[in-house]
């Protein structure tokens, strides 16, 4: 494993041509970024580093948690409009298990642009603000000539209604959320809608890049449509009720832009809960948590007209948050032990195994489970220093059922090989992304540095290196690829103006 990591780690002379090109760009594009400041930042009157920990955005301080729970209200109103862009390459570690790297790794040490976003928000009133994201991705789709085309699609939203009752015993802020995604409205940076913050390339070379690490999450996702009332009490207590619905109809803008067969399809309301204790002394702040959601989702998002294809998850987390914010060091200290429980639906319930494959010993593998159970740990430590030089150590371990519903690869009865062609009526296997085990175990380490050299402008490079994926060390996919061969570098670009 350290050889691996060793050797993937290095930059070739195009890898660094590319990451200089790329920050050349951007400063050409944004050549006053340092005396302009985006929406929340030009609202408030304050530096970055006011509302984000070590001017690292999105993750928040305590007084930028406030922000957000007194419903982005804070200061005047003022041009509600701000974006985001990212540019970055990925380098897969090892490529040539493949039969077509081309299509396996895509754009592979190649130069990107990612994805932008626009933003608009901000105080609308003495109570009221919003948060919406509206999110392009520039690889979104590929038609069969080969060419990438770009769409874009309502990302984050979260309108919100918000008080603060404050006299000489207590302190008390109440709020409402409506937003689009469990989770959005949580202010700690532990939060499932938070904690994967660098935005995700979607060429396959980047498919292993620490974004699409095992990441906590609701089984629901997000571009749905949800109320939740929350409360903080003398800012040491938390919490927040709510639940979640189909986005459609009147809040269909929700989901704008997603395709109908992407969309959740939920039955009835689905409750969420969340709930945290902290405390700040000096320049300490501790969080310590709980959250969960209980979802009834149909099988097939095109048919909600069979409830027997309502498969019902349950999810719940215990989390942490340590921050130390003290000029010029700022640390955050992260942790997160994630839970599901997912009861299939009775139409794929013990069904016979989806692909047709047989065992080593050429006897049918078993039928697909009533009930699977995952559970997942999370966590990462960050450091920067005078909020423009940083780095990051961060774990993901994720467990669960071993199931024949998650098996993509297998020995084909007939030729008792595993194949990615087989015969006409044979079982093909799926190399690269294939699972020969049927469990979804992963784990492995995310290594990060990066630099602000001018406010809303990061220089991140990211090294994630895997110990198991799929549920192997060796040989997970049956065509001889192991975990480390997945190991891969991610250089990114980002700003925000």
């Amino acid at each position: 494993m350290h050889n691996a990591i060793k050797g993937g780690a290095r930059l070739g002379s195009a890898a660094r041509r590319a990451a200089a090109s790329m920050l050349m760009a951007m400063c050409a594009v944004l050549p006053t970024i340092a005396n302009a400041i985006p929406l929340f930042a030009r609202q408030t009157g304050q530096n970055c580093v006011a509302c984000h920990a070590g001017g690292q955005f999105p993750e928040l301080t305590q007084y930028g948690r406030l922000f957000k729970m007194t419903g982005y209200t804070i200061g005047e109103r003022t041009v509600p409009l701000s974006a985001m862009v990212t540019a970055s390459l990925s380098k897969v570690g090892n490529t040539s298990k493949s039969e077509d790297p081309s299509a396996d790794f895509q754009k592979n040490n190649d130069g990107i642009f990612a994805t932008a976003s626009f933003f608009t928000g901000g105080r609308i009133s003495d109570n009221f603000g919003a948060f919406v994201q509206i999110t392009y991705d520039n690889y979104a789709s590929q038609s069969d000539d080969g060419k990438w085309h770009g769409h874009s699609n309502a990302d984050n939203i979260d309108f919100r209604y918000a008080d603060r009752f404050i006299d000489p015993k207590s302190d008390f802020i109440f709020g409402v959320s409506f937003n689009n995604n469990p989770s959005l409205a949580d202010p700690w940076n532990t939060a499932p809608a938070w904690m994967q913050y660098v935005p995700v390339p979607s060429p396959s070379s980047s498919q292993f890049i620490d974004g699409n690490t095992p990441y906590p999450g609701y089984a629901a996702g997000g571009n749905i449509a949800g109320i939740t009332a929350y409360g903080y009490w003398n800012q040491t207590i938390y919490g927040e009720f709510g639940g979640y619905g189909t986005s459609q109809h009147a809040t269909g803008f929700m989901s704008a832009g997603v395709d109908a067969a992407d969309k959740t399809q939920l039955q009835g309301f689905n409750p969420y809960w969340r709930l945290a204790w902290t405390h700040q002394w000096g320049a300490h702040n501790l969080m310590i948590g709980t959250a969960g959601m209980v979802a009834n989702i149909y099988d097939d998002p095109l048919d909600t007209t069979n409830p027997n294809t309502i498969h019902k998850a349950t999810d719940w987390n215990i989390d942490t948050q340590y921050q130390y914010q003290l000029d010029p060091h700022s640390v955050t200290a992260q942790f997160v032990y994630a839970g599901n429980s997912t009861r299939n639906s009775a139409a794929s319930s013990n069904q016979p195994a989806p692909f047709g494959f047989v065992n080593a010993s050429g006897q049918p593998l078993a039928s697909t489970n009533a009930t699977n159970h995952s559970t997942l740990l999370r966590a990462k430590l960050t450091y920067v220093y005078q909020a423009k030089y940083g780095g990051s150590l961060a774990l993901f371990d994720l467990k669960g059922s071993t199931d024949t519903a998650n098996q993509t690869s297998g020995y084909d009865p007939t030729t008792m090989t595993i194949t990615s062609s087989p015969g006409e009526g044979g079982a093909a296997s799926v190399p690269v992304n294939g699972n020969l085990s049927g469990s979804p175990a992963t784990s492995g380490l995310t290594l990060e540095a990066f630099w602000t050299p001018i406010q809303y402008v990061r220089l991140g490079v990211q090294y994630t290196a895997y110990d198991k994926y799929s549920g192997a060390s060796h040989n997970y996919d049956g065509f001889g690829r192991n975990a480390k061969d997945n190991n891969s570098l991610f250089v990114y670009l980002w700003g925000a103006y």
